[in-house]
């Protein structure tokens, strides 16, 4: 039985990864990076892999398709407000987009099956300003094998899907500070 729990655990965090089939060109994630991150507690992939596209309306009305923000560094980050880490998470995201947003880090924050009303009321609350895009029917989350909330993908320029992160996260501590800056430094 204990080595039953045990492959399910396994399994638990593989399935989001194998749902990204990598192709033979998939890249190694730089070692400074792999490590970096390691220190920031968010597990580097052995191989990139490619993302899974999407489009869904921003909070507020336009369109905002994945793909459109190739070339940039991208913290995608799937969420809901009912759910007290990703709450927990919110504020130190909003300090680490302010600190990133202007050196080639974009935010894009998937809320899961809510009504826009309740996530403008949330993000006003809080005052967070990241760009949020409503998959009111939970066909993105389904796309990315979401189990958990938060569950968070560091994707490269090249649109690559490079570290994984299932849990809420101090994502402004020295740590991830630093690990964001060798991710931006590095050109991946």
């Amino acid at each position: 039985m204990k080595k039953m729990r045990c492959l399910a655990a396994i399994l638990c965090v593989a399935v989001p990864a194998a749902l990204f089939a990598a192709p033979p060109e998939g890249q190694a994630v730089p070692p400074e990076i792999s490590r970096a991150f390691a220190k920031a507690q968010v597990q580097v992939l052995d191989t990139s892999f490619p993302i899974s596209d999407f489009s869904l309306p921003l909070l507020g009305g336009k369109t905002q398709t994945l793909s459109a923000l190739k070339g940039k560094i991208v913290f995608l980050n799937f969420w809901a407000t009912w759910c007290p880490p990703c709450r927990a998470e919110m504020p130190d995201m909003e300090k680490l987009y302010q600190r990133f947003k202007n050196e080639g880090l974009e935010f894009l924050t998937v809320n899961i099956r809510e009504d826009e009303e309740a996530v403008k009321t949330f993000m006003n609350e809080f005052k967070l300003t990241f760009p949020v895009v409503l998959d009111y029917n939970g066909d993105a989350a389904t796309k990315y094998g979401i189990r958990g909330i938060p569950t968070t993908y560091i994707i490269g320029r090249d649109g690559r899907i490079i570290a994984a992160a299932v849990g809420g996260r101090q994502w402004y501590s020295q740590e991830m500070l630093n690990a964001f800056r060798a991710l931006l430094a590095n050109g991946r």
